[in-house]
């Protein structure tokens, strides 16, 4: 598996993209609760207060047939310039990101605890607002230092989250956040009909490949 890399499934990705921004609202229920549970729709998780109002949220989800330990080292090195994004790769670079995502562990990428942002590009930042070994990775976009006291701005978290399954298994859960600051461009750049909609399709490859990748290591003598 290339986890991501080929033209082909590249090109078929950005026609999903497409479609779904056509589609709009009659696949907005379906993106937004991908794979997960009403309990899990409805749980609070770690990071859930950072951003207690957000303008709109999608919780994805999937199970893995591997422990939680065996998932936690692929979720501990994502990210720019370290495992990558384990989505689409070529798309991400097409915009710049500068993604090159792995197939294995990368020991020097395990220890979170002196890591206080992951890139998502060499600009794109986010910080590290939570780390639970083996169950929570919490990543926030917070407001410009800059802003007015006061003013809305964009903000978005991203989390992810592993819980037994039962039978060695384990439940990934995807929640994503986000509050628009109050520019047009903020609006669009942060809108559920352009960002949802893309970013639909590239956690769902993201988590079918660290799914992948968990289950075929532990398979491996």
């Amino acid at each position: 598996m290339d986890v991501g890399r080929g033209w082909g499934l590249n090109i078929a990705a950005a026609l999903r993209m497409v479609g779904h921004i056509v589609g709009g609202p009659a696949l907005r229920r379906h993106r937004r609760s991908w794979g997960a549970t009403p309990q899990e729709l409805a749980a609070t998780w770690p990071g859930d207060e950072l951003l207690p109002r957000p303008d709109w949220s999608v919780t994805h989800a999937i199970t893995i047939d591997a422990a939680a330990e065996e998932v936690w080292p692929w979720l501990a090195q994502i990210g720019q310039g370290r495992g990558g994004l384990y989505s689409f790769e070529r798309l991400e670079n097409l915009i710049g990101c500068r993604i090159r995502n792995t197939d294995r562990i990368l020991p020097e990428h395990q220890d979170l605890s002196q890591v206080r942002e992951i890139r998502l590009a060499p600009r794109v930042a986010l910080s590290l607002a939570h780390v639970e070994p083996g169950r929570d990775l919490v990543l926030f976009a917070s407001p410009a230092e800059s802003a007015d006291p006061g003013q809305p701005v964009t903000a978005g978290r991203w989390s992810l989250h592993l819980r037994p399954a039962g039978q060695g298994s384990t439940r990934l859960i995807e929640r994503l956040s986000f509050s628009a600051g109050p520019t047009w461009q903020e609006k669009l750049f942060s809108s559920p009909a352009l960002v949802e909609p893309i970013s639909f399709v590239m956690s769902q490859e993201m988590m079918r490949n660290i799914r992948y990748l968990a289950q075929r290591a532990g398979r491996q003598p």
